[in-house]
């Protein structure tokens, strides 16, 4: 029987006898039907590689994880995948280190996924590829023999080829996604960027659809945002106020105004920049001192890159410094946790808020945008902050759009925000209806996948 297979680097965890809501579990749980296969790392690293992947049954599902040695950890994900392609996808040029010997890790891999894959894999299975790490998979999965229908998704932004020619090797991975059926980007812009590059590194044109041909196979760009289950997280807002972290959290802000970020820790989030804005709100709009008080959550990932390491020291400084010029015996006006939290905690914490802080430099979507405004209440909303850069700006429109470059722009939008009217903050909360119901979004772009 034909059976979906998802693929994406690691598998959520799992626990209390269903996949925890990480983001790529969030993004796929309307797809996920009975009978659907999610193939991945298992997030272990092992001595030596295991022979045959781990299989795990749960809620319908099938989970198979296979674990990394070492080595391939190293070469595969701290160095290339995270050391040269994730700085390239977010625009970072000068981050960018590229060793020859890691990109053969990276590919190296990538064949092992498909050589573990393809035993599992039947005839009619539908496999549906996730995101950077993966790009080669499915011309590996060809090489092997697969004649399946491959989808794959990107969940970051892409570069035009000015800046993708910057990486070594570029015309590998674009000759490498031209295996899979459909090819799926966030916006428009994303999409674009892609078909030129393959126009100038490939010479192939595609039509007004985003299809072309290469090497006698059909290939389609699509559009398709992906989304949230709005009113289900709207409920979950709803439970969650009355749940004790955020009753907690209310009693703690003494009537002060929340303005919340949430983010990993990532220098593609903008953190400093939201920090420094901090300051200069305080500076430029001394009457909101006291009023006001911040609560940015950072959780850590990938500690193993150094990048992410110095990052981390620059935003633990940047913290201390400006607490230290602005607080008072009672009043910090910044809060800073490294440690996760659950979304339904978040939930809570968003609908409390009074503005929502999404100011990353680059950005594939970034769900936080819309799980904020999904949580608000209507009567009473709060706002939405929202980078230019990020994918959720071409949806969310009736936020406040600034450039996360700017500090001084991100706090006159954060005094805006304050000082907004309840009629305006209402007026701009119900622009999301307007819309498409976000939530359909992951289930378009199946359906797109199996007729392609």
């Amino acid at each position: 029987m034909s059976r979906l297979v998802v693929v994406s680097n690691r598998l959520p965890t799992l626990q209390r006898n269903k996949p925890a809501a990480g983001g790529l579990a969030v993004a796929l749980e309307e797809a996920l039907s009975p009978g659907t296969v999610w193939f991945g790392w298992s997030g272990r690293c092992t001595s030596k590689p295991v022979p045959r992947p781990e299989m795990q049954k749960m809620n319908g599902l099938t989970f198979a994880t296979i674990d990394l040695t070492e080595a391939e950890y190293k070469a595969y994900y701290v160095g290339f995948g995270n050391s040269a392609l994730w700085p390239l996808l977010m625009f970072r040029l000068g981050l960018i280190t590229f060793r020859p010997d890691e990109y053969e890790g990276y590919r190296a891999v990538n064949r092992r996924f498909a050589l573990e894959l393809a035993d599992l894999l039947n005839p009619g299975d539908l496999v549906w590829v996730h995101d950077y790490m993966l790009i080669p998979l499915g011309h590996e999965l060809r090489t092997r023999g697969a004649h399946n229908r491959l989808g794959f998704f990107l969940h970051t932004p892409f570069p035009p080829p000015a800046v993708m020619a910057v990486l070594p090797r570029a015309e590998e991975l674009i000759q490498a996604l031209c295996a899979y059926d459909v090819i799926g980007f966030h916006t428009e812009t994303f999409r674009d960027a892609f078909l030129a590059c393959v126009t100038e590194m490939l010479g192939v044109v595609a039509d007004a659809d985003g299809a072309f041909e290469h090497r006698g196979r059909r290939v389609r760009a699509i559009v398709d945002p992906i989304g949230i289950d709005a009113d289900g997280f709207a409920r979950a807002a709803v439970r969650a106020v009355q749940g004790a972290d955020t009753r907690r959290l209310v009693m703690s802000l003494t009537e002060r105004a929340l303005v919340i970020g949430v983010d990993r820790l990532d220098y593609s989030k903008g953190l400093p920049n939201r920090i420094e804005a901090v300051g200069r709100l305080f500076e430029k709009y001394p009457e909101h001192r006291r009023h006001v008080s911040f609560l940015q959550i950072a959780a850590a990932s990938r500690e193993d890159v150094a990048d992410f390491q110095r990052l981390r020291r620059q935003l633990d400084h940047a913290v201390g410094e400006t607490n230290g010029r602005f607080g008072e015996a009672d009043w910090t006006p910044l809060r800073y946790m490294t440690r996760p939290h659950g979304r339904g905690t978040l939930a809570g914490f968003y609908r409390v808020a009074r503005i929502g802080m999404v100011t990353p430099l680059r950005d594939g979507m970034n769900l936080v945008a819309k799980e904020f405004v999904a949580a608000q209440d209507p009567a009473d909303p709060g706002v939405l902050v929202l980078s230019r850069f990020a994918g959720a700006a071409d949806e969310l429109t009736e936020a406040l759009i600034i450039n996360p470059f700017d500090a001084d722009a991100i706090a006159d939008a954060i005094h805006v925000a304050l000082s907004m009217d309840l009629d305006e903050r209402r007026t701009r909360h119900r622009g999301r209806d307007e819309s498409e119901d976000p939530g359909e979004s992951t289930g378009k772009a199946r359906r797109k996948i199996e007729n392609a």
